[in-house]
């Protein structure tokens, strides 16, 4: 179990944190000539190393490093701007798979860093929570464009992402310390403030549009919640 929490932070981290989005597009632009793909996989190897912390595993992280090289590769020349969103959740679960198996494969090696399961599973949660949630909703939601928006200087630079980050941390804590009546207080202020901007607009498809994402917020962070809730169950 340590060990597929370690792998998942480290491939987590790689693909949602230390991966900017100029790096994407130079690699969707520039496919295998693109130097940030390599670097993408050299952070990948260097987190897994660092996660492991043993040098004599040294042939895990170079399974990972080979098989994300692999998989981004044939994600970046299969791309042709219909399949962006598909090939995105293909990636992602291609990835879960070989790092399933690496732990099914190499479950009996020694694990050096002596962190309690525990915290390394709600560290987890919390972090899929933020970024990767992000990423995730704004894929699925792409083929959406409402034809009315805030403008720009009406808004401040990323809030929408930050909220969104800020309200699914909120509810993972407060669903994983059983406290289910903080969710509702929340979706009750999200509520009151989005109701005047939604109200001027009077735009429906921009309505439709901010409740999609707000449901899959509520949703992608409620579900990571109980799942983490139930793993430690069974630790």
């Amino acid at each position: 179990m340590l060990l597929a929490l370690q792998l998942l932070f480290a491939h987590f981290l790689g693909d949602f944190l230390f991966q900017p989005y100029s790096w994407v597009k130079d690699k969707e632009r520039r496919k295998l000539a693109s130097p940030k793909l390599y670097f993408h996989i050299l952070i990948h190897i260097a987190l897994s190393f660092l996660f492991i912390w043993d040098l004599s595993l040294w042939y895990i992280p170079l399974i990972i490093g080979i098989s994300h090289l692999v998989i981004d590769a044939s994600k970046l020349l299969l791309q042709n701007g219909r399949n962006n969103r598909l090939l995105f959740f293909i990636d992602q679960a291609l990835h879960l798979l070989v790092i399933g198996f690496s732990v099914i494969l190499f479950t009996e090696t020694i694990e050096i860093i002596e962190v309690p399961t525990e915290l390394w599973l709600y560290l987890l949660g919390a972090f899929l929570v933020t970024n990767p949630a992000s990423i995730s909703i704004k894929t699925i939601i792409s083929v959406y464009t409402p034809k009315t928006e805030i403008e720009e200087d009406e808004s401040l630079n990323n809030a929408g992402k930050y909220i969104g980050i800020l309200e699914r941390l909120l509810v993972y804590i407060f669903i994983v310390t059983n406290h289910w009546e903080g969710v509702g207080f929340l979706i009750a202020a999200k509520s009151i403030f989005r109701f005047s901007d939604l109200t001027q607009s009077k735009d429906r498809k921009l309505t439709e549009y901010i409740l999609i994402g707000t449901l899959l917020s509520f949703g992608i962070a409620i579900g990571v919640a109980l799942l983490i809730n139930v793993l430690q169950l069974n630790l």
